[in-house]
């Protein structure tokens, strides 16, 4: 989770994910932001993030976005 944490720094510095549990409602991500993390997460975990993926609950959290990591790991 901390490679999340700190790819999601590098996209909105200074941002306070960590203790955030709704990065949607409280505006931390919004949509152009979204599909950057998508492609870093793409990048960084060597995965493919398909539109199915891309809905607000799965980009809630650090843990949500982990979790969401993880199926994706575990289907390919």
């Amino acid at each position: 989770m901390n490679t999340i944490l700190e790819i999601l720094e590098t996209i909105k510095p200074g941002a306070d994910f960590a203790s955030s549990t709704d990065f949607i409602e409280e505006h931390l991500l919004e949509s152009m932001e979204i599909l950057q993390l998508v492609s870093e997460l793409n990048d960084e975990f060597d995965i493919n993030i398909t539109l199915p993926y891309i809905k607000p609950e799965n980009f809630k959290s650090v843990e949500s976005i982990y979790n969401m990591v993880q199926e994706i790991l575990e289907d390919e």
